[in-house]
């Protein structure tokens, strides 16, 4: 079978890879590329299945990746939409202390998100935060009006039309079986034939460190699959929830805690959990895979993390198979919730980049090695984020592969 020729393959078609792509071909139009995406549809799983909320920059460690990315991604992905008519709004956020023992650890939030660029920000009183939010509990909340809400697979696919308008091309249905390095390049066998790539860059998000194995990489970490599930609020119930309310985070999980969260649809989400899935794509309680549950189990630095945040896990479990429990945590954030509130349960898969010690990676990870760069960890505010980590990759590639 004749392999097709490429200087760039960009192996996944979710949201990082689309802009990756769309913005080598904006800033590089001599340089063929090609995006590679085993389903059908770009957008399938975490970018399809996130929250669809456009954060300010608030939780991250000053400094960081993600600090850096989201507050810059926020302004630049929204430019992005209103140039091209993607419907988002500006609905606002709101992260409450539920009593006097929360307040200290919000009032770093506040300063924490101060520090990197979000902007508007406000802490509340219980009177204004009843004025942002009616049905909510809390004693004190912050409150930031540059969080919004979007749909990601439609910006997914608007970055995917503009990189096929100028000269990319999308392989769908091409699941990669085997990676090869060869006098022309590294040869990339799919399920939709076979592509030659001079340079590789690996935004295969749950499988990323697969793909990176098959290149004969150890990139140092494992991709541990934690699922996330939600359900969304009876359509005579979503009045209760204006905009964003979150919980104030534990600071040392990557997590956010359950919250409710408006879609652009007008829907209301509550939710997620963070499970650990036994499937990559495990999107149901059920779902299972042989080889991805041993992928986990055999890995040392899973069971690292396991003796240090087995509680935790335990508990996550147990609200995952027992609604009232899922409920209760809900009723926190809005009393009034039940049960009988909830309907249409649903869940996402997260890709938590786990290293060998045991650690979960906070930051984004981009690596490079030989022909190729490789993002590790990208999970939220990835998608926010999404033009601003295009051009570091773009930035990153323009040297590495020595890109005219």
């Amino acid at each position: 079978m004749n392999s097709r020729n490429y200087d760039i393959g960009i192996i996944g078609g979710g949201i990082i890879g689309l802009a990756t792509a769309m913005r080598l071909t904006q800033e590089h139009p001599n340089q063929k590329v090609v995006v590679i995406e085993k389903e059908a549809e770009v957008a399938q799983h975490q970018t399809g299945h996130n929250s669809g909320v456009i954060h300010a920059g608030i939780y991250y460690a000053p400094g960081s990746q993600k600090a850096n990315f989201c507050s810059e991604g926020n302004g630049i992905l929204r430019e992005f939409c209103d140039e091209r008519g993607i419907e988002y709004e500006m609905c606002g956020k709101l992260i409450v202390a539920i009593d006097d023992s929360e307040v200290p650890r919000l009032e770093e939030l506040y300063r924490r998100g101060t520090a990197n660029g979000a902007l508007g920000l406000e802490l509340v009183g219980p009177e204004r935060l009843r004025e942002l939010e009616p049905h909510a509990a809390g004693v004190k909340a912050v409150w930031s009006p540059n969080t919004g809400i979007i749909d990601f697979k439609q910006v997914s696919q608007a970055y995917s039309t503009e990189m096929r308008e100028r000269g990319g091309d999308l392989m769908s249905n091409a699941q990669v079986k085997s990676m090869a390095r060869s006098n022309d390049g590294i040869h990339i066998e799919t399920s939709s034939g076979d592509v030659t790539a001079k340079h590789i860059i690996n935004c295969a998000g749950l499988h990323a460190d697969k793909v990176a194995s098959m290149m004969g990489v150890d990139i140092g970490v494992r991709i541990i699959p934690f699922r996330g599930e939600y359900y969304s609020l009876k359509k005579e119930k979503e009045s209760l929830v204006n905009g964003l309310i979150y919980p104030v985070p534990d600071p040392s999980l990557p997590f956010l805690g359950v919250h409710f969260t408006k879609r652009v649809t007008g829907s209301v989400e509550a939710g997620p959990n963070a499970v650990l899935s036994m499937k990559r794509e495990g999107y149901s309680k059920t779902s299972f895979s042989f080889g991805d549950a041993m992928g986990t189990l055999t890995y040392p630095g899973f069971w690292r993390m396991s003796m240090k945040y087995w509680k935790v896990g335990f508990n996550e479990q147990y609200r995952s198979v027992m609604k009232g429990v899922f409920v209760k945590s809900l009723q926190t954030l809005i009393p009034e919730i039940t049960g009988d509130d909830l309907h249409q349960p649903g869940a996402g898969v997260r890709a938590q980049a786990v290293d060998r010690k045991g650690q979960l990676l906070q930051d984004f990870s981009i690596a490079e090695t030989n022909n190729a760069i490789h993002v590790l960890n990208a999970p939220s505010p990835g998608a926010t984020s999404s033009l601003a980590i295009s051009r570091y990759i773009v930035d990153i590639a323009q040297k590495s592969f020595s890109l005219n």
